[in-house]
């Protein structure tokens, strides 16, 4: 099965996040199925890199789509997010679980870990279990097919919820899962629900932030309180 190629990733960021969900994460011989991703907008989305950060902005401004924005979260857990570009808007899919399903023996010795929920139970263990690290910052995710993202053989039913771990942005409902997965970094709560309403919209909605001052960087795209 081929992987998919840089037209997936010419959309907006809500319905690629969405749709990644079931797909299997490959990354030079290890991977697993995507369960949990949240999308993050260019453009008035307070919770994301570019709202801040001018090196955010210039790469999304130089970089193409399905390219990997990697990035130090708390000075310790690298993040894997990918470049969604083309759209009505751009902006990033953070990955943030796996379902292991190859190169587990190395996943295992990587994180010191040995039950496969261990392994990929959120953005940090998954970049760590399958070595991603800031070496791998620009690296195309459309160009090989030993990194990248495979098309589902049986796509999952898929919930929906607001991010976790930022404070702004907060009600937006951008954190999509596989319903029923144990593999995610955090267990939907009641106010999961079926993707609709501003969840389906192609373009993600204005968002207007309280805040007068930026948002500390480390706050962005969080993880949650385990590693």
């Amino acid at each position: 099965m081929s992987p998919l190629r840089p037209d997936f990733f010419r959309r907006d960021p809500v319905t690629c996040a969405r749709e990644l969900i079931g797909m299997e994460f490959v990354w030079n011989g290890c991977g697993g199925i995507v369960v949990e991703a949240e999308a993050y907008a260019d453009r008035d989305d307070p919770a994301c890199h570019t709202f801040f950060r001018p090196s955010a902005r210039r790469f999304v401004s130089e970089s193409s789509p399905g390219t990997a924005y990697v990035y130090l979260n708390y000075g310790m857990h690298w993040l894997t997010n990918v470049l969604v570009k083309g759209g009505p808007v751009n902006g990033f899919v953070l990955i943030r679980a796996l379902q292991p399903t190859r190169g587990i023996a190395e996943m295992r010795e990587r994180r010191g870990k040995d039950r496969l929920i261990d392994l990929c139970s959120g953005p940090g263990k998954l970049s760590a279990a399958l070595g991603i690290a800031g070496t791998h910052h620009g690296a195309s995710l459309v160009d090989s097919a030993e990194c990248g993202f495979f098309p589902a053989a049986n796509p999952p039913t898929v919930v929906s919820g607001v991010r976790i771990g930022i404070s702004s942005g907060v009600d937006l409902p951008w954190r999509f899962l596989a319903a029923g997965s144990e593999f995610v970094s955090v267990k939907p709560r009641g106010e999961e629900r079926q993707p609709r309403d501003r969840s389906t919209r192609e373009a993600p909605p204005q968002v207007k932030s309280k805040r007068k001052s930026p948002i500390a960087p480390e706050r962005a795209m969080d993880l949650p309180s385990s590693e």
